[in-house]
């Protein structure tokens, strides 16, 4: 299957009609350039010393290497999103292993250090567990979006033939930006009253909780304060905010936080740069 029916298979089962104005969001989204869109999700980490990890297509990343920089230097973290948006689910193995090491490649020649994965659409093969155990990251995304995983509070692995994976999974939210923006058309103050109740949940049980922001919505004027907003509050309650890298090897072998009540992962997925290659999936 193309990469372009894949995708319009995609919208049409999670957006029916609304594919034309999803396209038109998207739009008027990408109207703000995407440095902007970054800096402005920076901007409110910085005033908190927080910290976002950004999956990347990995085949887009050379056309701003300087927002890839940027991103790094101020302390955040890339990771793995596929070489291409394609859906994982609907791949062979064969290719989900080509898209796998041509995006890993990518990054070596651009000399960006990934160690994590979340494939496009959250959607994973029943072969896709076993080919990023064999490349050697350290962390999954995705996979805890799956509904026997995503109520979860801790890190996991998954069961493989061998065994259990030697990368660790994490639970991500369904509270996602696209979630709530796109599909439930939530303001602000609904957005950041959800998440401040995630946020609590995690607090109580002294775990942790991850969420899907995309940039491309998160980092709009009219988000990226509620990005602030939720920053400010969890570090009230004793919340850390680190890369999900960070996370995983302060993790290991040990069952708290250190000196915080719990921790929030902030990740989002940069599917592309520029409007016209959100339309390339239709090629």
């Amino acid at each position: 299957m193309s990469s372009g029916l894949t995708w319009l298979k995609h919208l049409r089962r999670r957006r029916g009609r609304q594919v034309v104005s999803q396209a038109v969001r998207m739009y008027e989204f990408h109207r703000t350039p995407f440095e902007k869109i970054v800096d402005n999700i920076l901007d409110q980490l910085l005033r908190y010393d927080a910290r976002f990890t950004f999956p990347t297509v990995a085949s887009v990343a050379p056309q701003k290497p300087e927002v890839l920089g940027k991103i790094i230097g101020a302390g955040c973290e890339v990771a793995v999103h596929g070489y291409r948006h394609l859906k994982y689910s609907l791949l062979s193995p064969a290719d989900q292993k080509r898209d796998l090491a041509a995006a890993l490649s990518m990054y070596r020649q651009m000399n960006v250090q990934v160690s994590g994965f979340r494939a496009p659409y959250n959607a994973y093969g029943k072969d896709t567990p076993e080919i990023l155990n064999d490349v050697g990251l350290l962390w999954d995304g995705g996979i805890g979006y799956s509904r026997q995983y995503n109520e979860g509070t801790e890190m996991f692995r998954v069961p493989l033939a061998g065994g259990q994976s030697n990368f660790v999974c994490i639970p991500l939210s369904r509270w996602s930006d696209d979630l709530m923006i796109d599909e439930y058309h939530y303001g602000v103050a609904q957005m950041v009253a959800v998440m401040k109740r995630e946020l609590d949940k995690a607090r109580s049980s002294g775990s942790m909780v991850m969420f899907d922001l995309h940039p491309i919505r998160m980092g709009q004027p009219q988000y990226a304060g509620a990005l602030g907003e939720i920053v400010s509050y969890g570090k009230g309650i004793g919340g850390w905010f680190p890369t999900v890298s960070e996370a995983v090897r302060f993790r290991q072998g040990r069952e708290d936080w250190g000196d915080h009540e719990f921790c929030c992962l902030l990740t989002g997925d940069i599917d592309n740069f520029y409007f016209l290659d959100y339309l390339r999936r239709l090629a």
